[in-house]
């Protein structure tokens, strides 16, 4: 009788199942690691949006603050050189950020408002919320015109009382 050459059933399904324990082991590192990265971008992301509304309050010192998210940027269109900044679009930010207000998992918002007795806008608060908690992130952000950008683990929307990043 030849001896068959190959692998026999035993030792193919020997190599399935050492295949499959090492997925189990890498699939929950790499979701844990692709949380952590939407969260690493949306607080980039609420820092350039705290940069964009002091150079717009800059920019237009008789509005003060950008009053939405949206004329931080504004349309492609309306930034393609040899664009002029207005207070309804100031081209600072892109559209990711301004237009469609979502980015790596995160849906963003931000708002200036004017406190009594004046007539600029002299606040601003920024957020930032995981679209699914567990799945795109677990912490939401938060900050406001003291540049201080705070959190929360459970991914609601953080206040001027919640913990700052270190």
């Amino acid at each position: 009788m030849k001896k068959q050459k190959g692998f026999s059933l035993i030792e193919l399904l020997i190599v399935v199942a050492i295949i499959l324990i090492i997925a189990a082991i890498a699939i929950p590192n790499l979701m844990r690691s692709r949380m952590a990265a939407n969260e690493s971008s949306a607080v980039g992301s609420v820092r350039t949006i705290n940069t964009a509304m002091v150079t717009y309050a800059s920019s237009f010192p008789d509005t003060g603050y950008s009053a939405t998210l949206t004329a931080l940027g504004g349309a492609t269109a309306a930034c393609a050189p040899p664009a002029v900044a207005t207070v309804g679009a100031a081209c600072l930010i892109d559209n990711l950020l301004s237009v469609v207000q979502q980015k790596s998992g995160y849906q963003f918002a931000a708002a200036g408002a004017a406190t009594a007795g004046s007539t600029t806008n002299n606040t601003y608060t920024v957020t930032a919320l995981p679209l699914s908690v567990g799945a795109t992130g677990n912490r939401g952000f938060f900050s406001d015109q003291s540049g201080v950008i705070r959190y929360t683990l459970d991914g609601t929307a953080p206040t001027i009382a919640s913990s700052p990043l270190q």
